[in-house]
């Protein structure tokens, strides 16, 4: 079994930044990719990130691409997602899951965290 939890949503001004942690404990940890989703209210999860298991590969989803950076410590069994210049639009609970990637936007979660709110002022 794997546990995540995410940290270090909150709220922020439009183009201002926060980083989102997502620590991972369970079986290893280095044997899964990981991906960031969100989803705002009224609107279906959207894709944000995935990271492979070494972290050599990655990518964001074109509406993050440029202002968003996944990244994970596999010593330190977490994830992250750096965001910057962030837009009101980007407001949403967001998810880290462990998995695997299944296309270049695609990825499948098996596991889950329970979410952190991240909401943009104008």
């Amino acid at each position: 079994q794997v546990q995540l939890v995410e940290s270090g949503g909150g709220l922020v001004q439009a183009g201002g930044s926060l980083r989102l942690s997502c620590a991972v404990s369970g079986r290893s940890f280095n044997s899964y990719a990981m991906g960031w989703f969100r989803q705002a209210p009224g609107k279906e999860r959207e894709f944000v990130a995935w990271i492979s298991w070494s972290g050599s590969t990655s990518h964001c989803s074109d509406s993050v691409k440029g202002r968003f950076t996944i990244s994970r410590d596999n010593a330190k069994n977490t994830v992250y997602l750096q965001m910057n210049s962030l837009k009101p639009e980007d407001t949403a609970v967001y998810y880290c899951a462990a998995g695997r990637v299944t296309t270049w936007q695609g990825f499948a979660g098996d596991y889950w965290g329970q979410g952190t709110q991240v909401t943009v002022s104008s």
